[in-house]
This record gives structure tokens, C-alpha cells and sequence, in this order.
């Protein structure tokens, strides 16, 4: 594997953070079943839509919304899977196989307790929205007028959204030893490249979310909104503490200049409350100050990042 000589150390390759990726954690899907509320016009109802462009229906695609998701009790069941996903992803680190995520494995039972209460939830509100299925099919009639078809609805809600997980192992098979040795070690070195690969998208990863919110706060700090200063939120002080919290328990120590520049934030807004930015235009000024010095920062190793990966998967 290539590197550039002048690479600094705290950025090169280190197979030390890639095994203890390896050891201290594994590997997580989560995965949903959810009823589909799009479907597309048959080659008859294509037709006759194309008739009102002067187009002929085999080069035309075109679809039918089933409901409206807008309904609250619909948007309810969509809240639960954005809280789960976005509950999965805070707790895991992303791995280079589509569908996968890395949990530690100490948060397995966590994450199981957590997955199960997401699970009930889910259930009590497509109760409720079965409640107002009829009425939903009611003005999907109306609605799609011709294109109403009532064999596209399902009698039933029961056993159309359901959330689940599971915890497929990523390691080769030990039975392939026996079997064949020299192909068990080339999986071995297969699964080894996909956990250096992961430590390069953690930090990927880590990097980008702190620049985005690091960025997004110096913005409502220092932006105008007709002369005078932005109104921001509490979330974005809040968001960052989480961020950092985040990164205490997934960071695989990987890259020091990551760690410095995380610890480096994370002193700025220590201490500091919301209120005490909306109050003191001092303390908004030396904060604005030193988060512009850790973005200059960030948006170095943001820009150099590619570069360097394209060298350390040089053979």
C-alpha cells in the first residue's frame, strides 16, 4: 500500500483502530417492511394519459399516489421509522456492505430494548391509522377519479409496517478452514480491508457531521436577517454536545488531529448556554472567533481526505 512520505502520522492508515473495530464491535441491519403508497399506471390508464399530450403510452411512465401520506395519523407512522433510523445511525458507525452499520457490542442489549419499544410503537400507530383507513380510501376515490382502483388497497393494515434487526456476522465462516485454508485466509484479508475501509469512512463520517454543525453554528452567530443578528435556536449548541457525546463512545481512535479538533470544539461552547449567546454580543464574537479557527481546520482535512484515500488503496 502506498504513502506519501511527508503524510502526517496521526493521518496514515492505522491497524490498530481497524482491529479494534474488528474486535469491539459488529455488525447490525435494520430493515423495514412498509406499505407502498405509489403504484404505476397500467399500459390502458398510460394511454389515455398520453391521448391529452399527443404522446404515445409505451413511451410514457407515469403513477398514482394511493393515499396521502400528509394524513397525521399516516405521518405518525412515518415519525416512528425516522426516530428509528435516525436512532440507529446516532449508535453506529457505517460499514462498507450495503444495509450494514457497527454497533459496539456492549450496546446490543440497549439497542435491542430500544428496537423493541420502536417495534410496539410502530404497532399502536398503524392501529390508529387503521382507524382512518376507510376514510383515507374515501378520498383516494375522489381523488383519483378514474384511476381509482380498489383491488391496489389492502383489506387490512395488520402486517404491513413492521421494523426489524438483526446481527449478520461479517467474519468468514470458520468451517471454511477445513475446507479450504487458502480461501478462508483470503476472506479473512477481504473482512480486514473492509474494516480499514470502515475506519476511513468513520472519520469520513465524524468529520463532516462536526464541520456541518460547527459550520451551521459560526453561520447563525455571525449571519444578518435585515440588519440585525440571526435568531438561532437552542439546537444548534445542543446538537454539537451531542455530537460530541456521539463521538466519545464510537470514536475508534483513529486519527489524533480528529481527536484535537473535537476536543478543541468541545472546550469553545463547554459552559457556554444559548441564552448566554442570544444576551452577550462578547461572547458571540470570541466564540465565532475560535470556531472559525476548527473550521479553517476541518475544511483542510475535508479537501485532502480524497486524495489521500486514492493513495492508500494504491497497490
Amino acid at each position: 500500500m502506498t504513502l506519501l512520505l511527508d503524510e502526517p502520522p496521526s493521518l496514515r492508515p492505522t491497524t490498530d483502530a481497524a482491529e479494534r473495530l474488528q474486535t469491539e464491535m459488529i455488525a447490525m441491519r435494520l430493515s423495514f417492511t412498509w406499505l407502498g403508497t405509489r403504484k404505476t399506471l397500467s399500459p390502458a390508464q398510460k394511454a389515455v394519459a398520453a391521448e391529452s399530450f399527443g404522446a404515445t403510452g409505451d413511451y410514457l411512465s407515469a403513477g398514482k399516489k394511493l393515499l396521502n401520506t400528509k394524513h397525521p395519523k399516516f405521518r405518525a407512522v412515518n415519525v416512528v421509522r425516522s426516530r428509528a433510523i435516525a436512532y440507529f445511525q446516532g449508535m453506529s458507525l457505517p460499514y462498507p456492505e450495503s444495509g450494514l452499520r457497527l454497533i459496539r457490542q456492549e450496546d446490543v442489549e440497549t439497542i435491542n430494548v430500544r428496537m423493541t419499544a420502536v417495534r410496539q410503537e410502530l404497532a399502536e400507530s398503524v392501529q390508529l391509522l387503521q382507524r382512518y383507513y376507510d376514510e383515507l380510501k374515501s378520498a383516494a376515490r375522489q381523488r383519483l377519479g378514474d384511476l381509482y382502483d380498489p383491488t391496489d388497497y389492502p383489506s387490512s393494515l395488520s402486517g404491513l409496517f413492521d421494523v426489524a434487526w438483526e446481527f449478520p456476522s461479517v467474519e468468514p465462516p470458520s468451517y471454511l478452514r477445513q475446507l479450504s485454508p487458502e480461501l478462508y485466509e483470503e476472506q479473512c484479508r477481504r473482512v480486514q480491508s473492509r474494516f480499514d475501509e470502515a475506519v476511513q469512512l468513520a472519520e469520513q463520517a465524524f468529520l463532516e457531521e462536526l464541520s456541518h454543525l460547527v459550520s451551521h453554528l459560526g453561520e447563525r452567530l455571525t449571519g444578518q436577517s435585515d440588519g440585525t443578528p440571526k435568531v438561532f435556536r437552542d439546537s444548534a449548541v445542543e446538537n454539537l454536545i451531542g455530537f460530541f457525546e456521539r463521538f466519545r463512545h464510537l470514536n475508534v481512535r483513529s486519527n489524533r488531529q480528529l481527536d484535537e479538533l473535537v476536543d478543541q470544539a468541545q472546550l469553545i461552547v463547554q459552559g457556554v448556554r444559548p441564552q448566554s449567546l442570544r444576551d452577550s454580543p462578547t461572547l458571540r464574537q470570541q466564540v465565532t472567533t475560535e470556531l472559525s479557527g476548527v473550521q479553517s481546520m476541518l475544511d483542510g482535512l475535508l479537501v485532502d481526505r480524497p486524495r489521500r484515500n486514492i493513495l492508500r488503496r494504491a497497490k
